[in-house]
């Protein structure tokens, strides 16, 4: 009988992984925006909280996206087997079996909500439960592999970390961290769907429905566009609510006005090949770079206004 790129379930031998695999499972690269947002979202808010208090809360929060990577490439080990750019994952690799990723990951997630509920507030640790639950079950396992719009309302899943901020410093939830909130979301999909134009037959081989692969490259182009003006106004709405000044004000009409003019390229360009997608390879890396810029500024702003 064939041997298969990794071994599953009950049949999987022992095997000894290293600790760097574990580390690669929680996906630490993608972490970094992540816990960027949950630090600002924390420094943002009203009130104080111990620095050791505040520590823990970030780490919570990085310990919870961790387990999500975790429990994702537990649940799609076959499907990132099949693509070029996941198949050197632990699992698929062959260098970790997936009993062993599926305790790391479910472990993870009750120590890191357990961990903020006990340093915090039950508030805090209720919202980083949540999205790790949405992340795992409503986005890889319901959303993902069934629809074209998976990752329009999967987006959710990674808007958390600044409402789990702000909640570990006052308890509560209030207007700014629903902005923020809503900010991440409709940023998602044309950060997303830019990296999709350039790795569709990733997806496409991965049996993947991204829009791409269902609806072809110009609808998604369309999309990138539409998504970036309800993205502008949801960068707006700060202001617009006397929420942020003058400083988030700037960020966010200059970032905006950026990545609207990169957004417009891609909606322009027609090339399909991956190798020359270089419009959409460039929106792809600012999308992240304006987040950064958006929510540094916010902190800032919310300090000058204290």
């Amino acid at each position: 009988m064939a041997s298969t790129p990794f071994a599953t379930g009950a049949d999987a031998p022992p095997m000894p992984a290293h600790w760097r695999d574990f580390v690669a499972l929680t996906k630490p690269r993608v972490m970094t925006l992540v816990v960027f947002t949950g630090l600002c979202g924390l420094l943002a808010a009203p009130g104080h909280i111990h620095p050791i208090l505040a520590f823990t809360t970030i780490l919570a929060i990085a310990i919870g996206a961790g387990a999500a990577a975790a429990l994702n490439q537990w649940y799609e080990a076959d499907v990132d087997a099949k693509m070029k750019r996941t198949a050197n994952r632990p699992l698929p690799a062959g260098r970790m079996d997936r009993q062993s990723a599926l305790h790391f990951g479910v472990g993870l997630s009750f120590f890191s909500v357990v961990l903020l509920g006990l340093a915090t507030n039950w508030l805090a640790a209720a919202v980083l439960a949540v999205s790790i639950l949405f992340y795992v079950i409503v986005y890889t396992i319901w959303l993902k592999p069934r629809t074209a719009q998976n990752i329009v309302i999967g987006g959710a899943a990674g808007a958390f970390p600044p409402v789990i901020g702000w909640a570990a410093v006052t308890g509560d939830i209030t207007a700014l961290p629903i902005a923020l909130f809503m900010l991440i979301f409709f940023w998602t999909p044309p950060h997303f769907w830019a990296l999709a134009l350039f790795v569709k037959t990733d997806y496409a081989a991965a049996g993947i429905p991204m829009l791409p692969v269902v609806s072809g490259e110009i609808v998604t182009r369309r999309h990138i566009w539409g998504y970036t003006a309800i993205m502008a106004v949801a960068a707006l709405a700060p202001v617009l609510l006397h929420l942020t000044g003058i400083v988030y004000g700037t960020a966010a009409i200059v970032g905006t006005g950026i990545f609207a003019a990169l957004a417009f390229a891609v909606y322009r360009h027609r090339e399909s090949d991956p190798a020359r997608m270089a419009p959409e390879k460039r929106l792809f890396k600012y999308s992240i770079i304006y987040l950064f810029l958006l929510f540094g500024a916010v902190v800032v702003d919310r300090w000058l206004m204290a």
